[in-house]
């Protein structure tokens, strides 16, 4: 699956804004809170990002799909790597987008490292073979750490869509 044919560059965003707070800045908020409370940030950023194709129906609804589909387990995966993924009614294509976090943010991934990369996949309800073989290609090509070399250093979108086209190509 060519996934560089998929993504557009105007559905990469170099730099997510969401950061996370240092433990001493949390002040009354419970951690547990305060983790999911970040994990919904992120998620409005990466909503915002695939709003840009201009295929979504309705972001709102779309970012309550997502963070219910979150709810149910974590898209955070391993290896810095996250995700985020749902078949919905909000979106009138498939879609897939890519950020970065150069920090990287606590997303709950399974081997409890911040997640620095995040692929979000969103497609109608009825969009299942190509939804499911995406979501595996993505998976298996971040299960190893020197796949995301490339994602962590591109400097511009470019560089971003070659390191996928190099990534699907096996």
């Amino acid at each position: 699956m060519d996934l560089a044919r998929l993504l557009r560059p105007e559905l990469i965003l170099l730099e997510l804004e969401t950061k996370e707070l240092p433990e001493s800045e949390l002040g009354e908020t419970p951690l547990e809170r305060y983790q999911w409370e970040l994990k919904e940030q992120i998620l409005g950023e990466l909503v915002d990002l695939v709003d840009r194709s201009g295929r979504v129906g309705n972001k709102g609804k779309l970012l309550q799909d997502l963070v219910n589909r979150e709810k149910k387990a974590t898209t955070g995966l391993a290896h810095g790597v996250a995700i985020p993924h749902v078949r919905t009614m909000h979106a009138r294509d498939f879609l897939i987008g890519f950020a970065r976090s150069t920090p990287g943010v606590n997303f709950d991934c399974f081997d409890g490292e911040p997640a620095h990369l995040f692929f979000i996949m969103v497609a109608p309800p009825y969009n299942d073979v190509s939804y499911l073989r995406i979501y595996k290609s993505l998976a298996e090509a971040f299960s190893f750490r020197d796949a995301r070399r490339e994602f962590m250093e591109a400097q511009d979108e470019g560089e971003v869509l070659r390191a996928v086209k190099r990534m699907s190509q096996g």
